[in-house]
């Protein structure tokens, strides 16, 4: 259970326990204190639905960022196909041309019987290569020709296969889809059971939030005009083999991210309207002119990699083999929409998320 999960219980058995106090005096203190274990045990099976959410919300992130790049794949292997074709017709009308006018005039009928007596296109395209007299003009239709025959094979080749693995993907979506819907609807089960003893729980998270967002908005305010940079930097020497990341220039990102705290989590979402993990980053970065991939796994390959004790504000801090992102703001902090049920938030490099650490990279 996460350090926040914890404290939701522990601080749900707190009020549990004042209630009992405060109107059931007489009360049965074993139906109270079963109560409790039944409200952390729903407490439980929420945060393991919820890590298990995420995970699945960004590998479906990702297959439609390579949906995406296949369907590009298809067009552009279309157009070529489309060229290929084009060219082929023109080669082939200028070798026909060629041909006429070159041999039906001649007085060598034994050229014009090689000639016509071939047996394919092919066949045809061999014998003219083979005769002595075919001038460089006739040889470069000749090449032009088979340059031709052999693109327009190569993008059918590649349009098969892009289309054989598009189905596979969109098979793949399907699939991650109903899954991640069932899910959503046992956690939909759980959470009724349990709704108004949540409900205060988050009152108080919120008010927490408020106290941690004042905090970081001093903090980004002092953060304007950052002291030069100190120690190894780029062009430094370093071990052999290591990697300096260069220093951040987009730590003006977590101002951006900031006036996003509060926006509910939305599964594939990235507007205003809601946020998941990966879609909050990247709609944040492109408000600043970075592009970024709509998918944690993708957006992990980005950058530059960067340790945890050499993070700086505006690196993205990846967890659980990179199936959560979020935005670093100094301060041992960061910025993330968790999961369902809550919202961009900011949250500690501590706890769970320090074990959880998987990797950070500098865009």
């Amino acid at each position: 259970m996460t350090p926040r999960r914890r404290r939701q219980a522990q601080a749900f058995a707190l009020v549990v326990g004042a209630l009992c106090v405060a109107t059931a005096a007489n009360a049965d203190p074993g139906s109270v204190a079963s109560k409790q274990a039944q409200a952390q045990q729903v407490l439980g099976q929420i945060d393991q639905i919820d890590r298990s959410l995420g995970a699945a919300v960004e590998q479906y992130n990702l297959a439609n960022v390579r949906l995406h790049k296949i369907e590009g794949d298809m067009r552009e292997n279309k157009k070529q196909l489309t060229l290929a074709r084009a060219n082929m017709k023109i080669s082939q009308k200028s070798l026909a041309k060629r041909l006429v006018s070159a041999y039906t005039s001649t007085e060598d009928n034994s050229t014009l019987s090689l000639l016509l007596g071939s047996t394919s296109f092919e066949d045809l395209l061999n014998r003219v290569e083979t005769i002595n007299s075919t001038s460089t003009q006739d040889a470069n239709i000749v090449r032009q020709v088979r340059t031709s025959k052999v693109a327009i094979q190569h993008h059918q080749v590649e349009l098969h296969n892009a289309h054989q693995e598009q189905q596979r993907i969109v098979a793949q979506k399907s699939a991650q889809r109903q899954h991640i819907e069932a899910q959503l609807a046992t956690r939909r089960q759980l959470l009724s059971s349990i709704r108004g003893e949540i409900q205060r729980l988050k009152t108080a998270e919120a008010a927490q939030q408020r106290r941690l967002a004042a905090a970081a908005q001093v903090r980004v305010a002092g953060q304007a005009d950052p002291p030069p940079v100190t120690g190894v930097g780029v062009g430094a020497s370093t071990p052999e083999g290591s990697t300096v990341a260069p220093p951040n220039v987009h730590g003006g990102v977590v101002g951006v991210a900031m006036h996003y705290l509060g926006v509910p989590y939305v599964w594939g979402g990235a507007s205003p309207r809601g946020f998941d993990c990966s879609g909050l980053v990247m709609y944040v970065y492109s408000q600043i002119g970075v592009s970024l991939p709509h998918s944690s796994y993708a957006q992990a390959a980005m950058g530059t990699p960067v340790s945890m004790s050499q993070l700086e504000p505006g690196d993205l801090v990846f967890f659980t083999g990179a199936s959560h992102v979020g935005i670093y703001i100094g301060g041992g902090q960061f910025i993330h929409a968790p999961h369902t049920g809550d919202v961009v938030k900011i949250s500690s490099l501590s706890g769970y998320y320090s074990s959880a650490f998987y990797t950070a990279r500098r865009i």
